[in-house]
């Protein structure tokens, strides 16, 4: 099959850090096997659930620099990733309840929290790998106003919802179109993330860039880590691109949050 270098593909792993350290291993190597190299981004979270300081694990640190000494993009992806906040508003109380479980920590956060989490977030990071961090993804792809406001002000590169990849600075989208993922934290959602799966291996084809997301939740259940497979065999064609290849590309209109032909949350 002849590459198409007009088109993307972006691969990425969420929650990375000690809580997941074999589960992150695993998918590592994964995708290294599958995309022929260490071409994919690494989604950071600094102390996941408060039970998992990456600060405290020197062990965890050396290879974060390994990794991205080899390649890997690193993003700040929230703090904690645990939604502590009390949520204000119909709309904001159904995606803390049903879009995730417990997992949106910056839904409902204030901007000056927002801003403090980031920047600390960042900081230890490029302290560890001694590189600037790729961007900010919140947990669970949730963002409430406190925090699209912080990102303005913590100057990040690039920032990522389910729909859109965009610069802070600027509001420009520079990627449009729905993230791959898959959930694993109950049989219906492990059905309804393999039907969506394969609905955008075929709906997604057009698409200028595709964004495929793994969890460490993934490497339970062997059907999940198949699907995976599937889709990352179906767009082989395309370029595996690294996030700040895009900010090298014309920038797209502005896409309204939420919607899309496939969205699949992971909880």
């Amino acid at each position: 099959m002849s590459l198409d270098r007009t088109r993307r593909l972006l691969v990425s792993i969420h929650d990375v850090g000690p809580k997941f350290g074999p589960q992150v291993d695993q998918l590592a190597d994964r995708l290294a096997e599958r995309l022929d190299g260490l071409r994919f981004a690494m989604l950071v979270v600094p102390n996941h659930w408060g039970e998992a300081p990456l600060a405290g694990d020197p062990a965890y640190q050396a290879k974060l620099r390994r990794w991205s000494d080899a390649g890997v993009e690193m993003f700040a992806h929230g703090w904690y990733h645990r939604d502590d906040s009390c949520h204000r508003g119909t709309l904001a109380r159904f995606k803390a309840r049903r879009m995730t479980a417990g997992e949106g920590e910056f839904l409902g956060l204030g901007r000056n929290e927002a801003v403090r989490r980031m920047a600390d977030g960042r900081k230890l990071i490029e302290d560890i790998t001694g590189r600037p961090v790729a961007g900010f993804v919140a947990p669970a792809w949730l963002y409430g106003d406190g925090a699209r406001q912080a990102l303005v002000e913590a100057n990040f590169a690039l920032a990522e919802d389910h729909m859109t990849v965009w610069r802070p600075a600027t509001g420009a989208v520079v990627a449009k179109g729905p993230v791959i993922t898959w959930a694993s934290r109950s049989g219906p959602r492990i059905a309804s993330s393999l039907i969506a799966a394969r609905l955008a291996r075929v709906g997604l084809q057009r698409q200028r860039v595709v964004r495929i997301a793994v969890h460490p939740g993934d490497t339970r259940v062997p059907r999940l880590l198949d699907s995976i497979d599937g889709a990352l065999a179906s767009f082989r064609n395309r370029v595996v691109s690294r996030y700040a290849d895009l900010l090298k590309a014309p920038c797209l209109p502005a896409a309204k949050d939420g919607g899309g032909l496939v969205r699949s949350t992971q909880v």
